[in-house]
């Protein structure tokens, strides 16, 4: 089972670990993409003015180009600690055990603009980096897209995709049986479903958390939609080829 999480804009300053190293990241063949995007950055970085409009940060934002700047040399951390916010602040990853760290660091990954697909243990530096940023050189959804595609269809297990709408255009999950998008809804008291915004990641972390911490490998979507309702979790098909989370 792989689960698909979309990263954060906030993120944990510092780190505990050394410096960057992508020889040592998740899904190797994604190795000359990050090293000349992370270049492309770090070259933006030298340039104040231009980086606050490619990256649409406000002034007091400015901290993020600095970030940029040194992410190379900046310390790093895993990345389920790296990343903070409604979606994984739920998963409460300072308070996993040894062994659901290890059920998190073989099912768990993280679609980064600047990285692609990281594994939850893998050491990342703290960056500044969105599906939309205006890099020099470089359109993020053509540079990812065959890439991210090629990873992501080599799995043949089941995926459960998390992501916003806006990085699976970075990247699809591939369109077969096993592999589903999973939508956030809520139901009105017309007995209709609607997407749900507010509650949506919040939602999804919950889910991440019960699923790391129930330590289940779940082969088919059968087996975990049953597993979700034992849970607490109203999980169903939905349309072809994605999931509902009723909340």
């Amino acid at each position: 089972m792989l689960i698909i999480l979309p990263p954060s804009e906030t993120k944990t300053s510092g780190g505990s670990s050394g410096a960057l190293d992508l020889t040592g990241l998740s899904f190797p063949g994604l190795a000359a993409h990050r090293a000349s995007l992370l270049q492309a950055v770090e070259e933006l970085a030298a340039n104040e003015e231009q980086s606050m409009a490619a990256l649409k940060l406000g002034p007091k934002q400015l901290f993020e180009v600095e970030r940029n700047r040194t992410v190379s040399s900046s310390p790093t951390l895993p990345v389920l600690e790296r990343y903070t916010g409604v979606l994984f602040d739920p998963i409460k990853a300072s308070e996993l055990t040894t062994q659901e760290r290890e059920f998190a660091t073989r099912h768990v990954v993280v679609h980064s603009a600047l990285f692609g697909l990281v594994g939850a243990a893998d050491l990342i530096p703290v960056y500044r980096l969105s599906h939309n940023s205006r890099v020099p050189g470089f359109t993020l959804g053509k540079y990812w897209s065959d890439a991210l595609r090629s990873a992501l269809s080599a799995r043949d297990d089941l995926i459960l995709d998390l992501r916003s709408q806006s990085y699976v255009a970075l990247g699809p999950a591939p369109v077969r049986e096993g592999s589903y998008y999973l939508r956030v809804v809520t139901e009105g008291t017309d007995g209709r479903k609607r997407a749900l915004n507010h509650f949506n990641k919040t939602a999804k972390g919950s889910l991440v958390r019960a699923l790391i911490t129930s330590g289940a490998n779940h082969a088919t979507v059968s087996e975990l939609i049953d597993w979700a309702a034992g849970a607490g979790f109203r999980l169903s098909r939905g349309a072809p080829g994605e999931l509902e989370l009723l909340v």
